[in-house]
C-alpha cells in the first residue's frame, strides 16, 4: 500500500530535482543583479555577466548528469528547461515593456537546446563507458 502512494511521488523526481535546481542556480547567479552597467561612452549592457551565466551553465551540469546517469534524459531536459523558464519569467515579468516574453521565449529555446545537446553528450558519453566496462 506503501510503495503504491509513493509511486507518483517518485515519478516526479527526475522532473522536480532539475526543476528546483534550476530555480536555485539562477536565483544564486542571476538573481540578485539587476542594475545595468553604465560604460564610460554612455552604452549600457547587462545585468549580468559572462562569470554568471557560465557559472549557472556549470551549476546546471550536476543535476542534468545525475539524471542522464540514471536513465532519465527528458527529466532532465524538461525540468531544466523548466526551472529556467519559470525563473526567468519571475525574474523578468516587471518589465513594463512587455519584452520580457521574448526574452522567456528565448530562454526556453536556449535551455531546450543546451540541456538536450548536453544530456545526449552524457548519454552517449555513458554509453560508450558501460561497453568499454564489460
Amino acid at each position: 500500500m506503501r510503495r503504491r502512494l509513493l509511486a507518483p511521488a517518485l515519478r516526479t523526481l527526475p522532473f522536480l530535482v532539475p526543476f528546483l535546481v534550476a530555480l536555485a542556480a539562477w536565483a544564486a547567479w542571476l538573481g540578485w543583479d539587476q542594475q545595468r552597467d553604465v560604460h564610460p561612452d554612455g552604452s549600457t549592457s547587462g545585468p549580468y555577466e559572462a562569470w554568471q551565466v557560465i557559472g549557472l551553465v556549470l551549476t546546471l551540469l550536476v543535476p542534468v548528469c545525475g539524471a542522464v546517469s540514471r536513465g532519465h534524459v527528458a527529466g532532465a531536459i524538461i525540468g531544466t528547461t523548466a526551472g529556467l523558464t519559470a525563473a526567468a519569467w519571475y525574474d523578468w515579468s516587471d518589465d513594463s515593456t512587455g519584452l520580457f516574453a521574448i526574452g522567456v521565449g528565448l530562454v526556453v529555446i536556449g535551455g531546450l537546446a543546451g540541456t538536450a545537446a548536453g544530456a545526449g553528450v552524457m548519454a552517449l558519453a555513458g554509453r560508450g563507458v558501460r561497453r568499454t566496462a564489460r
